[in-house]
């Protein structure tokens, strides 16, 4: 009876955990103890087709300097260079603003 218990245990944690790392983004959008921050971004890489937008997965840095994923879509593709402040809530992004190089931390 215990064993049963423990493997349903277990895999009720692995399905959990499997879950979290598939769709991490709407996780993170309602998790109530994550908080938002601005991470800022240079886009680098190029972006996959999101159902007609653009959906980029940039590293970015934030104000502290702690280094950080953001996932972002938009509707124009963005130049390879372009300087971004993200709204971020883990890797969930709130909304985007473009910057200029001396607004960058």
């Amino acid at each position: 009876m215990k064993k049963k218990i423990l493997i349903s245990c277990l895999i009720v944690v692995v399905v959990i955990a499997s879950l979290y790392l598939l769709f991490r983004e709407p996780f993170d959008r309602f998790n109530p103890l994550i908080e938002q921050e601005y991470v800022y971004v240079e886009v680098q890489d190029e972006p996959a087709d999101d159902n007609g937008r653009y959906k980029y997965r940039e590293q970015g840095v934030t104000e502290s300097g702690e280094t950080k994923r953001v996932v972002f879509t938009t509707s124009t593709r963005l130049d390879q260079g372009t300087l971004l402040r993200v709204l971020a809530k883990g890797s969930y992004t709130l909304e985007y603003q473009f910057i200029n190089e001396d607004e960058m931390p």
